[in-house]
Order: C-alpha cells, then sequence, then structure tokens
C-alpha cells in the first residue's frame, strides 16, 4: 500500500513511517524542509495551507494518516490554523482525491474541551472527522514516550535532579511511541479494523498511573529515588508565568496546558481500547520508561 501521512517529521510521525517501511509498505509525507531521501518514503515539500501539495500528497494512495497537530501554541489563532483548518485541508484533499480511509490522530484532551484551547482545537477536529463522510477512524493517544520525545523529558530531568513537581493529585495513562506507530499502522492498512470509531489505546495497565505512581517509575528508569511534590492550580499558573518569563519562545508549560494539567483523570475509556485482535501493546513501561532515560543520556539531553 501507499500511505499518505502529515507530521511525519515529527516525533510520532517518523516513527509511524518506520514501521510502515519495515512492514513494506510505501509513504508519501508531506514536510516544509527539505528532507534527506528516504528508501521506502516520498517527500511531498509542502504545508498543510498549500492545497496543491496536499493534492500531490494523496494522489494514488491508499490511505491517509493525518498525525500532524499543535500541541503548544502562543495564542488561541495557531491551534485554530494547525488542528482545525489543517484537518478540514486535509479532509478535503482526501475526498477530492478519492481517498475513503482517514486515520486522524487527536488527543484526550478532545474529552474535555472546555479546560483548554487546545482540547477545543481537538474536539473540533474530530467534530470535522465525523462529518465527513470518509471511512474515518478517530484515535485519541493518552500521554506519549519514547526515545526523542521532547515534551515529557522534563519528567526526566526533575527525576535526575530528585525532585519531580506534579500537577494535582490525579491518574493518566500512557503509551510508547512504537506501540502507537504499529496501531496507527494496522488502521491504515486494513478496512476490517473498523471505521466511524473513537479509540483510546494506552499500555494496557488498568486504571493508569497515578502521578505518583509515574513520578516513582520515572525515578527508578533514572537511577534516582526523588520527592515527588503536587502542586495546586495555582502553583502550576504560576509555573507557566514564570516559564513563559524565563524560556519565552522555548517555554514547554503555557497557562493552557497549566489547565489541561490541572484536571484529575486522563485515564483512557476501557470501552474505547482497540481490539485484541486488531492491536496490543507490546512496550512495557517500565522497560520503555528506562529505555528512553537511556536514550537520553546517549543524546546528552540528560
Amino acid at each position: 500500500m501507499t500511505i499518505a501521512v502529515t507530521g511525519g517529521t515529527g516525533f510520532v510521525g517518523t516513527r509511524f513511517i518506520d514501521a510502515a517501511v519495515a512492514a513494506g509498505h510505501q509513504v508519501r509525507a508531506l514536510a516544509r524542509r527539505e528532507q534527506q531521501p528516504t528508501p521506502g518514503v516520498e517527500w511531498v515539500h509542502g504545508s498543510l495551507g498549500e492545497s496543491d501539495s496536499l493534492r500531490k500528497l494523496v494522489t494514488g494512495t491508499n490511505s491517509v494518516v493525518h498525525v500532524a497537530g499543535v500541541i503548544n501554541a502562543r495564542d488561541p489563532a495557531e491551534f485554530q490554523r494547525g488542528n482545525i483548518d489543517g484537518t478540514l485541508a486535509m479532509l478535503s484533499a482526501a475526498t477530492a482525491g478519492g481517498i475513503t480511509r482517514f486515520v486522524h490522530v487527536s488527543s484526550l484532551a478532545a474529552r474535555e474541551p472546555n479546560l483548554s484551547k487546545y482540547g477545543e482545537s481537538k474536539a473540533r477536529s474530530e467534530e470535522l472527522v465525523r462529518r465527513s463522510g470518509l471511512d474515518w477512524v478517530i484515535v485519541r493517544p493518552p500521554a506519549v514516550y519514547g526515545p526523542g520525545d521532547r515534551e515529557t523529558l522534563e519528567l526526566f530531568k526533575m527525576a535526575k535532579l530528585r525532585l519531580m513537581l506534579l500537577p494535582p493529585s490525579g491518574r493518566v495513562s500512557l503509551i510508547h511511541v512504537d506501540d502507537l506507530a504499529r496501531l496507527l499502522l494496522a488502521l491504515a492498512v486494513d478496512d476490517g479494523a473498523g471505521k466511524h470509531v473513537v479509540l483510546e489505546p494506552d499500555d494496557g495497565r488498568a486504571a493508569g498511573w497515578s502521578h505518583k505512581e509515574l513520578a516513582k517509575a520515572i525515578g527508578d528508569a533514572v537511577g534516582r529515588r526523588n520527592l515527588s511534590l503536587s502542586m495546586p492550580p495555582a502553583m502550576l499558573r504560576l509555573g507557566a508565568a514564570v516559564d513563559q518569563l524565563v524560556r519565552r519562545g522555548r517555554a514547554k508549560l503555557s497557562q493552557d496546558r497549566a489547565a489541561y494539567f490541572s484536571h484529575r483523570d486522563w485515564v483512557v475509556q476501557p470501552d474505547r481500547r482497540p481490539s485484541r485482535d486488531l492491536w496490543q501493546p507490546q512496550v512495557p513501561t517500565e522497560r520503555g520508561l528506562a529505555e528512553t532515560a537511556e536514550w537520553y543520556g546517549s543524546q546528552g539531553w540528560l
């Protein structure tokens, strides 16, 4: 098969491309910058805002996997352009190109659209997909981690310093990036994998992880016993203000993310887990966290 991919140069997208090519498929991937030649991959120069590039991206493909999105933005307009307008553009291109299979990567944040502008934008993108008339599948990953991820790196850095500042007491689900990539591939290549469904995959841990449990697991991964402190929402907002002031454009904690992190339940819903016949997680989280920490160290990130 030939699969059209957006977000192919990002954390999840690169692992998806690796999985697809390893399975013998051809990939056509959108990229805003020139890329090195990659066996099995045809890079299409352009962006979600360029209809000619999107037309070239989907022509002759069997399915679309829409990974691209904005997770941290300076203002709501960036979420609008990246998550809503970008999704609409891909849906239009797929429809015009006669592509029916559309795998949309959303987020658990879409379950609570009133909490954050990010969640609102993801919920609105899902609504566009539902109304598209395509054979769509929406995937809502929980927190995605693994070698190469810069979003969870901050947690590993804190664990290394033996002090982890956590959101208010709550629970979260996790998924290793390679497990997520395998699920997206299964959905892209198998029309029998279901359509018009919303899936919430995870590492298989019932009821997810409490914040304290996750802090300990990350501490074990970096070989440090640490003190973990749950911060009230007001402290998270203050931390966001300080991060914006100090790191400006490189800040990881925005006010929007502080609101999102303050929610106490980011655990997948059991009835939305993918069927075991289609997919099962293969990376035990303790092992995945240890391998991630090792990779960070080898790159000088940790």
